[in-house]
């Protein structure tokens, strides 16, 4: 049974039943019965994805199971060879960047890795990336200007690593440079905020000719747990802190500082490792480098 999130329990209930009835002996009557739990599960999870909080959104955004970034590159691109290393300093394994093809268009691509299971978020550092990724990144980027070819980038991190290496390294330098440089690119970049795009740190690569996020994504300049300890002194305020930052897709839609577009993403697939299907994101993304050029 799939990891579910505390407010998805009556489709967990759904899916133990299921689970039951499969490992008993099957006969026509079971199946028909394993089959309309399985179309009930399915409406309640709709449903319930349907009128999600601020704050369910934020735990959909963080689910362990989301498609990340290498996810999607494997299932886009072709001929794809990451880059390493900022010719500075290190290799920051919490930001992948390289050269691909997208439907036999040579293309750049640049996002967060987060990993999967512990040994893999502890290589990624959770998603933290440090100065060296913001390098790297923007090198990568410049090289993708130098030969033509769009940018497509993946946000998915909770912040840039506050640690003290990383600000003894320049970690706010790296960010502003990305800012400025980033402005000034060429070549269209198309950001998609995949999951939770968290302060400075997704930022730091998030400047684009098109902004898009999914449905269940979040964007904010600070998590609402940090947000909840400032204002109130208090992170379990986090689910008031949440509904006052408007951080979610459909809030940023709205608003006058609003991201190019929301993409509605297959509640089913929301919290899986499967990432939505290539129809899906190709008709979100070959209109994007279209119009950006």
């Amino acid at each position: 049974m799939p990891e579910l999130l505390e407010f998805e329990e009556p489709v967990g209930v759904l899916l133990k039943e299921i689970e039951a009835l499969s490992m008993l002996p099957q006969t026509p009557e079971r199946q028909k019965s394993i089959e309309s739990l399985r179309r009930r599960a399915e409406e309640i999870r709709i449903e319930i994805f349907q009128t999600l909080t601020p704050w369910q959104r934020v735990l959909v955004a963080r689910h362990p199971n989301r498609p990340n970034t290498l996810d999607y590159v494997e299932r886009l691109f072709t001929d794809v060879d990451e880059l390493h290393g900022d010719r500075r300093f290190a290799d920051d394994h919490a930001l992948v960047a390289g050269m691909a093809c997208y439907k036999g268009q040579p293309i750049a691509f640049v996002g967060h890795q987060k990993g999967r299971d512990t040994k893999q978020k502890i290589f990624r550092n959770f998603g933290y990336a440090r100065p060296e990724g913001y390098r790297k990144a923007l090198r990568v980027m410049r090289m993708a200007e130098k030969f033509s070819r769009p940018i497509a980038v993946f946000v998915d991190t909770p912040a840039a690593y506050p640690g003290m290496e990383s600000e003894e390294r320049g970690v706010a330098e790296a960010i502003a440079l990305n800012l400025r440089e980033m402005i000034m690119i060429e070549v269209p970049i198309i950001v998609i905020v995949c999951g939770e795009g968290g302060s400075g740190g997704a930022l730091g690569i998030a400047i684009g000719d098109r902004v898009m996020m999914q449905e269940f994504s979040v964007y904010s300049v600070i998590p609402p747990e940090g947000c909840a300890a400032i204002l109130w002194r208090d992170a379990n305020k986090k689910v008031e802190a949440a509904n006052a930052l408007k951080i979610t897709a459909p809030t940023w839609l709205r608003s006058a500082w609003s991201t190019t577009s929301s993409r509605n993403r297959p509640a089913a697939r929301t919290t899986t490792t499967t990432p939505p299907p290539r129809w899906w994101i190709r008709r979100c993304r070959s209109p994007s480098i279209a119009a950006a050029r």
